[in-house]
C-alpha cells in the first residue's frame, strides 16, 4: 500500500492481484507520551523533530516523550507516528462579544501551552447580511508572539441556525477550535485596535487551560474499544517499532504496560523498545534486575545502559531512557545493512550527541548480550567479532531464531508486507480464480527476497513454501467469502520451517502460527478404520475417558493395566502391536545415537 501527501492530502493506492507486493518501511516508529499541545489520542506522522515541535510544541520538562522523539531524529530517525496522551486536561478557550452576548470558542486541544487568537471582519459582506461575518483563527507560538504556526480562514459563517454556513456547523472542519454552548442571535463585533494603522486586530485566548496530571499507566495503555493511548497506533499499518519513554524523570513505566504493549505489538507484528529501569547502574545489576522483571517477548527488544544527552531546556547533561536513540540508531543502520537482507549484525552505535551513560569492557558485552540484551556503543568495539543482536525472547519462542532481532524482524516485515499487499483478496474471496492469483503473487514475492539474500546464499539457499488451494479453502470457506494462504519461512536449520496461516475475510485479515508437525525419519503409517470402543463396564458410553497407549504400557500396577486379548477386538490387538514394534525401533535408532527417550 503506497500514501503519496501533496498539499496536505494524502492519496493511498492499494496494491492489486497483478502488482507485485511491495517492501514495508524498516523503522516507522510510534511514540506514545504527554505533550505540550496537539491533537489527543490521534496517531500524527512527524519527519523531523522541528515538524513534531510545531504539532506538539517541542521539548516539556515534565514530559520524556519530546526528548525521545529529539533523540530518535538525533540518530537517524526517519519517521515517527506520535500519539499524545493526557490525564485530565482542559482547552482553552476565545471569547468574541457580540453586542451583549458572547460567543465562546474551546480549543480542540487541551492545554495551557495551545495559545490561539481570533479576529472577525465583515470584508464582502452585504448591508442585507446582519448574520454574516469572517472569521480568522490562528495558533501562535506564545502569547503576544507574532510567530504564526497555523491559520485558518472561514468566509461568509452565519449566526443563524439551519443556514448552510452555521457558524458551529462550519467550524466541525476546523483542526483548531469547536463551538462551546449556544450560538448568540447577534453576531460578533469586529475586531480593532484603536489607534492602530490597521483596524483588524485580534482576540487572544483565555488563561483557562490546563495541561492535567501526570500520566498514570492506565492512561498510557489506553482503551482498545475507544482506541486510546497504545491503542491508536492501530491504525498505523507500516509500524516496525513501539517506543513508550518514561512518563516523568523520575519514573519508569510498570510491569502493566510492557505486558499490554508486548502483547499488541504481538497482535501487530512489531517490536516493542523496552528501557532499562533507571536503577540498573551496571551490568551485573542488569542481569539481576532481568531476572526480577521476569519478562520475555519475542518481541521486544532492551539495550543498556541508557544514554546521556545535552538538555537544552536546563543547559546541561542529563540521563535519558534510550529507547528513542537506540530505534533512531537502527533505522539508521537499515540504510546500509537492511533487516531485508542476509548481512551479518553490526553494533548499534550511537551518534557523537548521544552517548551510552556507562562504558561496558567487552565481557560485560558479551554476558549481557547472552541473556538478551544488547550493548549501547559510542565507538565501535575493538574485540574480533560482533554478537548477533537479540530480542527478550529468551527461550521463550517457538525456536532460536525467535532470539534473533534481525532473523525476527524479517519475518514480521515479510508477513506485513504480504498481509498488506493481498488485501485485494478480501474482496474476491468467492472467486476460487483468487487462490492461484494470491499464490502466485506471494511466491513471486518471497522469490525476490530469496534473490536479494534474504533466505540465504548459494548452498545455503532454503526455498519459501506457499500453498492456497482446496486443501485449505473449503466450500464453506468460499460461500462465507473467505480465503486461506499457508505460508512456510525458511527456519535456521536447513529443511525446517517456520509456518504461518493467512486468512483474509471482508470485515479484515489475520496471520496466525501454524504449528508443524515433523516425525521421525523412517515413520510409516498404516491407516485403519476405526474400531469403536467397547466398555467391560455397562452404562458406560462413548464419551467415557480412554486410556492411552502409554497409559497401558506403563500403568503403575499390572492391575491397572487392561487386557488387550479381552478388551480389544483382534484387529485392534494387530493394530497395537504394530504401535509396539514403531516403539521398539524409535528406542533402539535412540540407543544407537546415544540418546535417551
Amino acid at each position: 500500500m503506497r500514501e503519496l501527501a501533496q498539499g496536505g492530502i494524502t492519496v493511498t493506492a492499494a496494491v492489486g492481484a497483478d502488482q507485485p507486493i511491495v517492501r514495508l518501511p524498516t523503522a516507522t516508529t510510534g511514540f506514545v507520551g504527554r505533550a505540550l499541545r496537539g491533537p489527543v489520542n490521534r496517531p500524527v506522522r512527524v519527519r523531523s523533530f522541528a515538524e513534531y515541535s510545531q504539532v506538539f510544541g517541542g521539548l516539556w520538562q515534565p514530559s520524556m516523550l519530546g526528548y525521545a522523539v529529539e533523540q530518535f531524529f538525533d540518530n537517524g530517525g526517519r519517521e515517527a507516528v506520535v500519539v499524545r496522551v493526557v490525564n485530565g486536561g482542559r482547552p482553552a478557550t476565545i471569547s468574541l462579544p457580540c453586542g451583549k452576548a458572547v460567543l465562546t470558542l474551546e480549543a480542540l486541544s487541551p492545554g495551557s501551552r495551545e495559545v490561539l487568537r481570533a479576529s472577525v471582519d465583515y470584508d464582502n459582506i452585504g448591508p442585507g447580511e446582519d448574520d454574516r461575518f469572517n472569521l480568522v483563527l490562528q495558533r501562535v507560538h506564545s502569547l503576544g508572539s507574532e510567530h504564526v504556526e497555523d491559520q485558518e480562514i472561514f468566509r461568509r459563517v452565519s449566526t443563524a441556525a439551519g443556514t448552510a454556513r452555521f457558524v458551529a456547523v462550519a467550524l466541525q472542519e476546523s483542526q483548531l477550535v469547536r463551538v462551546r454552548g449556544a450560538v448568540p442571535d447577534t453576531r460578533p463585533d469586529r475586531t480593532f485596535s484603536p489607534g492602530a494603522r490597521h483596524p483588524i486586530a485580534y482576540i487572544d485566548s483565555n488563561p483557562d487551560g490546563d495541561d492535567g496530571a501526570p500520566l498514570t499507566d492506565y492512561d498510557l495503555i489506553g482503551s482498545a474499544e475507544r482506541g486510546t493511548g497504545l491503542f491508536a497506533l492501530r491504525e498505523i499499518d507500516d509500524l516496525h517499532f513501539v517506543c513508550i519513554p518514561p512518563p516523568a524523570r523520575d519514573r519508569d513505566i510498570g510491569p502493566g504496560v510492557l505486558l499490554v504493549a508486548a502483547q499488541f505489538c504481538r497482535d501487530r507484528r512489531a517490536m516493542l523498545l523496552v528501557d532499562p529501569p533507571a536503577a540498573w547502574q551496571s551490568a551485573d545489576e542488569a542481569l539481576h534486575g532481568l531476572r526480577e522483571l521476569a519478562f520475555q517477548s519475542d518481541h521486544a527488544l532492551m539495550c543498556f545502559p541508557r544514554v546521556q544527552a545535552f538538555d537544552r531546556l536546563r543547559g546541561r547533561y542529563e540521563a535519558f531512557a534510550n529507547s528513542g536513540a537506540v530505534a533512531g540508531a537502527l533505522a539508521r543502520m537499515d540504510v546500509h545493512r537492511s533487516p531485508w537482507d542476509g548481512a551479518p549484525d553490526e553494533q548499534i552505535l550511537l551518534r557523537p550527541g548521544t552517548r551510552p551513560l556507562h562504558v561496558l569492557a567487552d565481557a560485560e558485552c558479551q554476558r549481557l548480550s547472552a541473556h538478551g540484551i544488547n550493548p549501547l556503543h559510542a565507538v565501535r568495539a575493538s574485540v574480533a567479532g560482533t554478537a548477533p543482536l537479540k530480542t527478550l525472547a529468551r527461550g521463550s519462542g517457538t525456536g532460536p531464531e525467535s532470539s534473533l532481532l534481525t532473523f525476527r524482524r524479517r519475518d514480521l516485515l515479510t508477513l506485513n508486507s504480504i498481509e498488506h499487499g493481498t488485501r485485494w483478496a478480501r474482496f474476491e474471496g468467492r472467486d476460487r480464480n483468487t487462490w492461484p492469483r494470491l499464490a502466485r503473487q506471494v511466491r513471486s514475492f518471497l522469490a525476490g527476497l530469496a534473490a536479494s539474500g534474504a533466505f540465504g546464499k548459494g548452498a545455503d539457499l532454503q526455498v519459501c513454501e506457499v500453498v492456497c488451494d482446496e486443501r485449505l479453502n473449503s466450500s464453506d470457506d468460499l460461500e462465507a467469502g473467505t480465503v486461506n494462504c499457508l505460508i512456510s519461512l525458511p527456519a535456521l536449520r536447513p529443511g525446517q520451517f517456520r509456518s504461518f496461516l493467512l486468512t483474509h475475510r471482508f470485515d479484515g485479515s489475520r496471520i496466525r502460527p501454524a504449528q508443524p508437525r515433523e516425525l521421525p525419519p523412517g515413520t510409516r503409517f498404516t491407516v485403519r478404520d476405526r474400531v469403536p470402543f467397547e466398555s467391560s463396564e455397562p452404562g458406560l458410553d462413548d464419551t467415557a475417558p480412554r486410556r492411552t497407549l502409554a497409559q497401558e504400557l506403563f500403568a503403575s500396577s499390572p492391575d491397572q493395566r487392561r487386557a488387550a486379548s479381552s478388551e480389544l477386538r483382534p484387529e485392534a490387538a494387530a493394530a497395537r502391536r504394530l504401535d509396539l514394534d514403531l516403539i521398539a525401533r524409535l528406542y533402539a535408532e535412540a540407543e544407537r545415537r546415544g540418546e535417551r527417550l
